[in-house]
């Protein structure tokens, strides 16, 4: 019975943390302004914001298969799992704002630094998830043994805080460590995979 109940937590979790993911997505997209042209000059303005879309749009994309494996290797969900996800979702929400105001001011110093913290609030989100959701699984957790050293999670936060700062100064620069932390976390990662699959073995 209380398997079956943690498995209907799991699936409520997931399912409306879901269903947050796709209508961030689709803000996002919406804040692209059709041109009023039919021709490439009038898509080159639109460039910025374009960029920064498809740079967020990834970004969203991590959070949600990242999520979905945390939450495969999950076993409970508890009140503090349930408070952190939505403090984790606040973050995300956060996303088209930030995108489109860094997109509409073509990658200014401001955009751009907000732009940084909303990672760095978001990465800092996750990272409570997992703890919370290791502390409801108590110390045989699956979740802590596949993570191990998790230096991606932990080298993330610095990135952004570099880059919030050099956004100020060299704003390509910043630009380029928030394009660069996208493409290390893009890289497949099967650590909750194995892990899951050692155990029904």
């Amino acid at each position: 019975m209380n398997s079956r109940k943690a498995a209907m937590g799991k699936n409520r979790l997931e399912a409306f943390s879901d269903g947050v993911l796709a209508i961030i997505i689709t803000i996002m997209v919406l804040e692209l302004k059709v041109p009023h042209h039919a021709n490439l000059e009038a898509l080159q303005p639109l460039l910025p914001s374009f960029l920064s879309y498809v740079l967020s749009f990834i970004y969203v994309g991590i959070y949600w298969n990242n999520h979905h494996h945390m939450l495969h290797a999950a076993k409970h969900v508890s009140g503090p799992v349930l408070w952190a996800n939505l403090n984790l979702l606040f973050w995300l929400s956060l996303f088209p704002f930030a995108t489109g105001w860094m997109g509409e001011n073509h990658f200014a110093a401001l955009p751009s630094a907000i732009y940084g913290f909303v990672l760095l609030m978001a990465a800092i989100s996750y990272y409570l998830l997992q703890q919370s959701v290791i502390a409801a699984d108590g110390p045989g957790s699956l979740l802590k043994q596949a993570l191990g050293s998790d230096w991606k999670g932990k080298a993330s936060p610095f990135l952004y805080l570099t880059a919030m700062v050099l956004a100020f100064w060299v704003p390509g620069v910043a630009q380029a460590i928030y394009v660069a932390v996208a493409l290390i976390w893009l890289v497949p990662d099967r650590r909750i995979e194995r892990a899951i699959s050692h155990t029904e073995t």
